[in-house]
C-alpha cells in the first residue's frame, strides 16, 4: 500500500510484530448484551464508501450511507449527504411468525474490529438460534455481505427474506426483480432505483443470494406499495440442522457511475459468483494490510480497546484512491450534513498520515480536486488565491447554512488545508507530488493570506474580523490560532518553493514574520484582541504549541495550558482535552496527560458500544473528530511522534502509569515500528 518516496525516520527501538500475533491479542471485540432499544447508539461497519450502522432491532440496520452523494433537502437550505436505500434488512418467519424485538431472547451484538464485521445473535421462541452478520467489503468499495445462520432447536419451517427499503426523501422509486439463468447457476437480482430529492442523482442498489447448497430454492418476489420490496424462499429444517446463506448487495449512484442500476447489478453478479469464502478472504486480507499499522498498549486492556475503536473507525471512514474526504461523523450517519470541515485536516488527518499515508492521500486529493470552488469563494469575498469553504460538499462549494457566521468568517480552514499539504510532503518526501499538486495549492493559499492581512501603523499585519477556532469568539481581530496558521502556511509555501528551485514571493515570509500573536501583560498568550478571560468553547491558543509548533518554550506552554484549561467549557467538543493531553506529555507530566486523555472521550461515550459523541451528553455518534484527537494524544503525546521537515521523528515522552509499553507499528511510508517503554 505504502510505496511513495521515503522520509528520514528517527527511531528509539525498531522491531517486527507479526500480524498473527496481533490477531490473537485482546482488544479487538466490542460486545453488548441486554440491549436497551431506548438508549441505543449504533456501531458502524464501513469501507470508506459504504457505511452501515447497526440497529437495536434484530435483522435491521439504522442507517446506510453512500460516500460522496449529496443533494438539497432538510437543514439550512444546504446540501446534505444522502441516506441511501436500506439494503441490509432481513425478514425471518419461523412457523409463520415474524421475528421482531418482542419475541426474541438473549440478544447479543458484537463488533469484530480485526475483521471488520458486526453480528447479532439471538434465540426465537425456543425454536431457532439466529446469527446475522454484516460486512462492508473492504476490497469491493460498493459491495456489502450479509450472512445468516439459522440453527433449528426443533423441526421448523422458516421463510427468510432479503428486503430493500427506500427512505421517504427518495423520489420515483422503481423496484425490479430478475433472474439471470445460466446452465449451472441462477442469479436472482432484487434491485431498487430512485432519484434524489431534487433529481440531481439517481441511486441504485441490487441484492443477490449466495447459498452453500448446490441447488437454488424457489424464490418469491413481493413488491409492496410503500417503497419496499423483498425476495423470500421457504425451507424446512430438522432439529439440530443449521442452515446458512448470504446476501451480496451493491449500492451505487450517478456520483460514481453514469448507469448506476446496471453497475450495481453487475457488481452484485460479480460478488455472487466470487462466492462467500473468496469474498471474506479478500476482505480479511485488505483489513490485515490496514492493521499492519496499529497501536498496541501493554498494561491496560480498556485503553487498548478504546484506542483501537478510534483507529478502526478512522480506517473505516476513508478509502485509498477514492479522492474523498471525511466528515465529522464519518460514515456513521448524516451528522453535519456529511460536510468536510477543518475537523478532517487538523484532527483526523494526522493519525492517518502517520499510519496510512495512502489513506491520507485521498484527503489531500479531495482538496486538490475542489480548488476551483476555493478560488471562487476567494473571488466572491474580494481576495486573491484560494479560500476554502468552512463546510465543503461534493462540489467543494461553501455549504454552511446561510445563518451560521462560520461560513463567511472562519478563515483558518484555508491555512489548515495548506498545512495538511505540507505535512503530506513531510511524511512522503514526494517531490514530484509537491511540484504537481502540493506547491500549486500552497501558492494559492499563500496568495489568499497576502490579500487577507492588513498592515497597521506599527508595520505589523493584522487579520481582522474572523470567527476564532474557539467558536464562542465571533467577529474578532487577531485570533491566536488563525494568525498562527497564517504564519505557518506562509512559511511552508516559502520552503516548498525553495525545495523546487522556485523563487518564492519574498512577501510571504516578510508578512509571516510580522503577523502578531497577542499576549496579556503577564506573558500569557491572548486568544484575540478583545479576549478578557471568558469561557471558551474549544482549544485555540494551545494549538499554537501543538500541532503548530509556534510556542515551544516550556514555561509559556505551561502558562497557557493552565490558563485556558480553567476556561474551557466542559460541554465543549471532545478534541479539546486531547490537545491539552499532548502538551502535558511534552511537559513531562504523564499523570495530567493521562487524566486529560480520558477527559477527551470518556464522558462522551454512549451505550451500548461506547461510541464517541461530540460532547458529554451529546447524542450524535460516531464523532470521528474526537477519535482523531484521542489518537493524537496517544501517537504524539504518549508516543512522542512528531511531523518534521525530515519526516516522522520520536521525542522522549513519558507513558501513563500502568502502561508498560506503547508500540506503534507500520508508521510512515517505510512501515516502521516505534516503541516507548516505562
Amino acid at each position: 500500500m505504502k510505496k511513495r518516496p521515503l522520509p528520514i525516520l528517527t527511531l528509539l527501538i525498531l522491531f517486527a510484530v507479526s500480524t498473527a500475533a496481533i490477531g490473537q491479542s485482546s482488544g479487538w471485540i466490542v460486545e453488548a448484551e441486554n440491549v436497551d432499544p431506548n438508549n441505543y447508539y449504533g456501531i458502524t461497519v464501513a469501507n470508506g464508501m459504504v457505511g452501515i450502522v447497526s440497529s437495536a432491532d434484530p435483522l435491521r440496520v439504522s442507517e446506510t450511507v453512500l460516500n460522496g452523494v449529496y443533494d438539497f433537502y432538510g437543514r439550512g437550505r444546504s446540501s446534505n449527504i444522502l441516506r441511501g436505500f436500506n439494503f441490509a434488512a432481513m425478514n425471518l418467519d419461523v412457523d409463520g411468525q415474524r421475528i421482531n424485538r418482542g419475541n426474541i431472547s438473549g440478544m447479543t451484538q458484537r463488533l469484530n474490529m480485526r475483521e471488520a464485521w458486526f453480528e447479532t445473535e439471538f434465540r426465537h421462541a425456543g425454536k431457532v438460534d439466529v446469527t446475522y452478520r454484516v460486512r462492508s467489503l473492504r476490497h469491493l468499495p460498493f459491495t456489502s455481505l450479509i450472512e445468516m445462520e439459522i440453527t433449528a432447536l426443533r423441526d421448523v419451517t422458516i421463510r427468510p427474506a432479503s428486503v430493500i427499503e427506500a427512505p421517504d426523501h427518495l423520489r420515483d422509486v422503481r423496484n425490479y426483480y430478475a433472474v439471470i439463468d445460466r446452465p449451472h447457476v441462477q442469479i436472482p437480482l432484487l434491485t431498487s432505483v430512485a432519484d434524489s430529492p431534487t433529481g440531481k442523482h439517481t441511486l441504485a442498489v441490487s441484492n443477490s443470494f449466495l447459498f452453500e447448497e448446490d441447488h437454488m430454492p424457489a424464490y418469491v418476489h413481493e413488491d409492496w406499495d410503500h417503497n419496499m420490496h423483498l425476495l423470500h424462499h421457504t425451507k424446512e429444517l430438522k432439529r439440530g440442522e443449521t442452515y446458512r446463506f448470504s446476501v451480496v448487495s451493491s449500492a451505487t449512484s450517478t456520483e460514481h457511475f453514469s448507469d448506476p442500476q446496471s453497475e450495481s447489478e453487475r457488481l452484485s453478479v460479480y460478488a455472487m459468483l466470487e462466492g462467500r469464502e473468496r469474498l471474506i478472504r479478500k476482505h480479511n486480507e485488505a483489513w490485515d494490510e490496514l492493521w499492519e499499522s496499529d497501536i498496541i498498549i501493554e498494561g491496560n486492556e480498556q485503553d487498548q480497546l478504546d484506542v483501537r475503536m478510534a483507529l478502526y473507525h478512522l480506517y473505516s471512514f476513508v478509502r485509498e484512491g477514492s479522492r474523498l474526504s471525511l466528515s465529522p461523523m464519518g460514515l456513521s450517519g448524516l451528522g453535519y450534513n456529511g460536510h468536510v470541515f477543518w475537523d478532517t485536516e487538523l484532527w483526523m488527518y494526522p493519525p492517518l498520515l502517520m499510519l496510512q499515508p495512502e489513506l491520507a492521500r485521498s484527503i489531500v486529493d479531495y482538496r486538490t480536486d475542489r480548488i476551483e470552488g476555493a478560488r471562487a469563494k476567494a473571488f466572491s469575498h474580494g481576495y486573491e488565491g484560494a479560500m476554502f469553504p468552512w463546510e465543503s460538499n461534493d462540489m467543494g462549494d461553501e455549504a454552511t447554512p446561510y445563518w451560521a457566521l462560520t461560513g463567511p468568517f472562519q478563515h483558518h480552514i484555508t491555512a489548515v488545508v495548506g498545512i495538511s499539504f505540507w505535512n503530506y510532503f513531510r511524511v512522503t518526501q514526494d517531490v514530484e507530488w509537491l511540484e504537481e499538486e502540493g506547491y500549486p495549492l500552497l501558492e494559492e493559499v499563500a496568495e489568499f493570506w497576502l490579500s487577507r492581512v492588513e498592515e497597521n501603523e506599527d508595520g505589523e499585519f493584522d487579520i481582522i474580523n474572523v470567527v476564532a477556532a474557539d467558536e464562542y469568539a465571533e467577529n474578532v481581530d487577531n485570533n491566536a490560532f488563525t494568525n498562527g496558521t497564517a504564519i505557518q502556511v506562509l512559511t511552508y509555501a516559502t520552503r516548498a518553493a525553495e525545495i523546487l528551485g522556485i523563487e518564492p514571493d519574498p512577501q510571504w515570509q516578510y508578512v509571516a514574520n510580522r503577523i502578531p500573536i497577542l499576549e496579556f501583560p503577564d506573558g500569557t498568550t491572548r486568544e484575540h484582541a478583545a479576549y478578557d478571560g471568558e469561557m471558551i468553547k474549544q482549544a485555540d491558543v494551545n494549538l499554537l504549541t501543538y500541532p503548530l509548533g509556534l510556542i515551544t518554550e516550556p514555561a509559556q506552554m505551561r502558562q497557557n495550558l493552565d490558563y485556558y484549561q480553567q476556561r474551557a467549557d466542559p460541554r465543549g467538543p471532545a478534541m479539546t482535552h486531547s490537545v491539552y493531553s499532548v502538551i502535558s506529555s511534552m511537559l513531562d507530566d504523564p499523570a495530567e496527560a493521562y487524566d486529560l486523555f480520558h477527559k477527551g472521550y470518556r464522558p462522551n461515550l454512549l451505550p451500548p458500544f461506547d461510541v464517541i459523541a461530540e460532547t458529554a451528553g451529546g447524542t450524535n455518534p460516531y464523532f470521528a473528530t474526537g477519535a482523531g484527537g484521542m489518537l493524537q494524544a496517544v501517537l504524539s503525546g504518549f508516543g512522542g511522534l512528531q511531523l518534521t521537515d525530515s519526516g516522522i521523528v520520536q521525542i522522549d515522552t513519558p507513558l501513563p502509569r500502568g502502561w508498560r509499553s506503547l508500540t506503534i507499528t507500520g508508521v510512515g511510508t517505510e512501515d516502521v515500528t516505534f516503541t516507548n517503554r516505562q
